[in-house]
């Protein structure tokens, strides 16, 4: 019997697996296809994706594969500079295609000991008060404590808990793809540029050798998006958008997605829970998806590691719905806002001018850049105080970095004063005493998220709030 199946080998379910792994969980992961996809439908990763592949010490793994930019753009296409003094200390966002992403996270997952298993398709499931039996394609039945539904946005885990799905259906689509192209760069660089004065969901990006990233409007939706489009439908596309079609050929692959936004209504039904696309969809503008699915993971790894191993405090799983869900609807909401924007309709155009003019305003442009890479979520912890909810930014701690201290997926206690005690929660929480001014309060208690949900110099106060995040002191 297994701690956890997670159906779904996509960052958000390899990202949970391996912050389960990291507390000792018995955890499989199971994906209906035989190899990992081609299609590479991100490109990168946000500012708190980056602080969380810092936090378990995977960063130097990422900036080897990735490029780092400071570039405006995200917020709509509006190109605007990237804004000064973000509340981080890795103020850039990290280009690198999903593929890579994944097969790092991959990588990560299987050194702590995942078990990963490729062509196990899930078909049905059912619980108890024990436990999840998963049943698969081939007849195979694996039974665990829980499950979490990591399958993305056509998520079967989701269907067959029955679990709504609200929000809206698609009503663009959009067609991707890798391919060589027939005309010189400058002609390519110069199209785009004249065609994306009207058309935001136009582009032609080059990935070296010859080979382009191509996406222009579909024709129409598709019934069936898990048809991929031909390279014929690519080349009549673009001579509609932009009178060429570039003399595409060679495909490496060829894809569509579409402009559906839907929430499930819930994130949790007993021992099964869902994460990821599989709980959220909506459309790629901001490049929000990939890094929202990780964050859902980072939330519930530790929270349902505690629940498998005894010591959570009544209420901690559940606070992944209440804390995610929220996040999640504020994405969709920027999400709708941002496809208003790109529209080529008279009135969103003359709105977007107007955004426009207003994001010459530093704090304009500082507050929607926090809003697309999840510098601004503020948990709703209890309790009063500034700090209280905020994830803790990379600080010196000594003779090293707070995120250094933080790879082993533990709670972590900072404390200037070096008078408070941890006694019957050292099991679960490192206390550090040697934090520096950039601290900002005495202490703080962070969970293993980098969520502060205590700050000050009261022991009394400290013992009141770790119960709360961390179960009853050890006998």
């Amino acid at each position: 019997m297994f701690d956890v199946i997670i159906t779904g080998a996509g960052p958000t379910g390899l990202m949970l697996a391996a912050e389960l792994r990291l507390h000792g969980v018995h955890v499989v992961v199971l994906d209906k296809a035989a190899e990992p996809t081609p299609v590479v439908r991100s490109l990168g990763l946000h500012v708190r994706s980056i602080e969380i592949m810092d936090q378990r010490g995977l960063l130097e793994r990422f900036l080897a594969h990735g490029k780092q930019y400071r570039v405006g753009g995200f917020f709509a296409g509006i190109d605007k500079p990237w804004p000064d003094r973000l509340d981080t200390a890795h103020g850039y966002v990290l280009g690198i295609p999903q593929t890579i992403t994944d097969r790092l996270l991959e990588e990560h997952a299987a050194e702590l000991g995942t078990d990963i298993r490729r062509g196990c398709e899930l078909t049905g499931l059912s619980q108890d008060a024990d436990g999840v039996t998963a049943e698969l394609a081939d007849g195979t039945r694996l039974r665990s404590r829980y499950l979490v539904g990591c399958d993305g946005g056509r998520s079967t885990v989701r269907k067959l808990l029955g679990v709504g799905f609200p929000g809206e259906p698609s009503r663009n689509e959009t067609l991707i793809g890798e391919m060589e192209v027939g005309v010189p760069q400058e002609t390519v660089t110069a199209v785009v540029a004249e065609v994306r004065g009207t058309q935001q969901r136009f582009g032609l990006g080059p990935l070296g050798d010859g080979v382009y990233r191509v996406v222009v409007p579909a024709a129409s939706v598709s019934e069936d998006r898990a048809t991929a489009p031909t390279l014929e439908d690519v080349r009549q596309q673009l001579r509609a958008t932009a009178g060429t079609d570039f003399g595409v050929h060679s495909p490496r692959w060829l894809s569509r997605f579409g402009d559906a936004t839907r929430q499930a209504e819930r994130y949790r039904v007993d021992r099964v829970l869902l994460a990821g696309d599989a709980a959220h969809i909506h459309p790629p503008l901001g490049g929000q998806g990939l890094n929202l699915g990780v964050q859902d993971a980072f939330n519930l790894g530790w929270k349902l590691a505690a629940e498998v191993h005894g010591w959570a405090p009544p209420g901690l799983l559940d606070t992944y719905e209440s804390e995610r869900h929220p996040v999640a609807a504020a994405v969709l909401d920027n999400t709708r806002a941002m496809s208003l924007l790109v529209s080529t309709e008279p009135g969103p155009r003359a709105v977007r001018r107007l955004l426009t003019e207003l994001m010459d305003f530093e704090e304009v442009n500082r507050h929607l850049i926090e809003k697309i890479t999840a510098l601004d979520i503020r948990y709703d912890v209890g309790g009063d105080g500034e700090l209280l909810g905020r994830r803790q930014r990379d600080i010196p701690v000594g003779r090293g970095r707070l995120y250094g201290l933080m790879h082993t997926g533990r709670g972590l206690l900072l404390d200037r004063t070096g008078r408070l005690s941890l006694d019957g929660w050292t099991d679960r929480v490192d206390h550090v005493v040697d934090a520096g001014e950039d601290l900002g309060a005495p202490a703080v208690l962070l969970r293993p998220d980098g969520h502060i949900v205590w700050a000050g110099d009261d022991q009394r106060s400290l013992l009141d709030r770790l119960p709360r995040w961390f179960g009853p002191a050890a006998g």
